[in-house]
Order: C-alpha cells, then sequence, then structure tokens
C-alpha cells in the first residue's frame, strides 16, 4: 500500500503545530517527514515530537556531518521515549554559524551506526538524481544499502520519463519520491543553479502545472507500488494537497 508523507519545515512550534492541524482527518497522509534545519531551534527530532503527538508517523532528517560516530547517537533516547522509528540520513549541508562542530561523517558511516545502535530504527537514505550519472548515483544507493539502509527518499522530481528510469534501477526496493511545486522563476533558476535540475520541455512554473505533475506521479507511484512524499515549499500545505486529492476523490465518483 502506498505511503503518502508531507515534508513540514519546522519554523517554529506554533507554525509547525498549525501545518500539522491542516493535514489531520483531511488528507490521506499518513506521515510526516521533518528536515533538520539549523537556522530554526527546533530540530528534526523535536518537530517529530509534535507530530506523533499529533498521530501522524514521523521521519526526521539528520544530518550525518552533525555526528560523531566514536559517542552515541545524540537523539537516540527522544527517538526511542517518542516512539519515533524512522529516520532518513544525508550528508548535511556545512553551516554559515561557524560555531556550529561538523564532523567528518558520510551517510554511509551514520547509516551503520544507526543500525547498530538502534537496530529496530528504519533508516532511510538520500538519492540525489541530479548530482551525477545515473549509474553514479545508483553505484552510490547500493553502497547505502550495503551499511544497512532500508530504503530511500530521492530529490524531487519533474519528469516522469526520468522517474522510470530510477523506478527500474530501484526495483523491489522501498523508495519515496520527492515532489515539490516550483512556482515561480526565481525558483526555477534556484532548482537549476542549485541543484542541476533539468525541466522537461513542457514545463511551467504554474501551480496548476505542478498540481497536475503531482497527480501523475502519485499515479505512476500507484502503479508500482511505491511510497510519494510531497514537501510544498512556499505554498500553504492543505492548498497545494487539496489540489491534488480533491482530483482523485472525484475521479472515484466517476
Amino acid at each position: 500500500m502506498t505511503r503518502i508523507s508531507v515534508e513540514l519545515v519546522p519554523r517554529n512550534e506554533e507554525f509547525l503545530t498549525a501545518e500539522l492541524n491542516a493535514l489531520i482527518d483531511q488528507f490521506p497522509v499518513d506521515t510526516v517527514n521533518i528536515p533538520d534545519l539549523l537556522k530554526f531551534d527546533i530540530r528534526s527530532w523535536t518537530g517529530s515530537g509534535l507530530v506523533r503527538r499529533a498521530g501522524k508517523k514521523a521521519i526526521p532528517h539528520i544530518r550525518a556531518i552533525d555526528i560523531d560516530v566514536r559517542k552515541a547517537l545524540p537523539m537516540a533516547q527522544f527517538l526511542i521515549d517518542n516512539q519515533i522509528m524512522e529516520v532518513l540520513v544525508l550528508t548535511g549541508d556545512r553551516p554559515q554559524d561557524m560555531g556550529h562542530k561538523i564532523y567528518p561523517s558520510t551517510s554511509v558511516d551514520v547509516i551503520r551506526k544507526f543500525k547498530q545502535e538502534l537496530p529496530n530504527v528504519k533508516v532511510y537514505a538520500a538519492i540525489d538524481q541530479y548530482r551525477s550519472s545515473i549509474r553514479t548515483e545508483i553505484d552510490y544507493a547500493m553502497r547505502k544499502l550495503y551499511a544497512g539502509a532500508d530504503g530511500f527518499f530521492t530529490q524531487p522530481f519533474y519528469d516522469l520519463r526520468f522517474m522510470e528510469i530510477y523506478a527500474e534501477q530501484l526495483q523491489d526496493t522501498e523508495v519515496f519520491w520527492g515532489i515539490s511545486p516550483v512556482v515561480s522563476e526565481n525558483s526555477v533558476k534556484y532548482w537549476e543553479v542549485k541543484n542541476n535540475v533539468v525541466f522537461p520541455a513542457g514545463f511551467k512554473p504554474t501551480l496548476e502545472w505542478n498540481i497536475n505533475f503531482a497527480k501523475q506521479a502519485l499515479d505512476f507511484v500507484n502503479s508500482i507500488n511505491s511510497n510519494i512524499y510531497f514537501m510544498p515549499i512556499r505554498i500553504k500545505v492543505a492548498e497545494y494537497l487539496s489540489g491534488i486529492f480533491n482530483f482523485i476523490k472525484e475521479d472515484k465518483n466517476v
């Protein structure tokens, strides 16, 4: 059965609570994944505690470069106490604050650390389909599986053909396929320059195009019995999800 997650930014406790309230009992979302952004006071696992109290499954993002693998995982007891049974391990961007200590730990190191210290926690790894060739990225993904990763979260896709290629390479692997709306020319430039995204010829930075693509991506994910996560940047989560799921409800009544 397809799992649907939404990525919510933990700007502060009030903001996250309001976003969670917009999800509860309105959309078929069973999971919320929380990024770990150092510019905010709430760490990803703390925000995930709020998610659990709201009755949803939680997947906090864990920055590998924040983890000293020679010591116990600093969030381990919090995860146990709040019954957070899944995490997403990614490398993490270097902090702008030079006072924030980082370590030479890789995603592979920290995946292995989690599996050793918290063997009952499911560990997802990141796939960035834009950083290198498909072959190189898939080889890196296989290394993460060998280290103990249970599945993957991808960067957002904007082309079903590209998703199909990766789906062929990741058969029999649990994947959350990323979808994120891009609704301004500035955002287009950001994704092209920062993340090396190549948008398809028919792409338009409009909410309508992005909602239609999200519906198509959800249909595809359902067809291969996989999972999906939505990352509504600069759009209210309820507005974005309403456009996707209201369409599905109408289809079922046809």
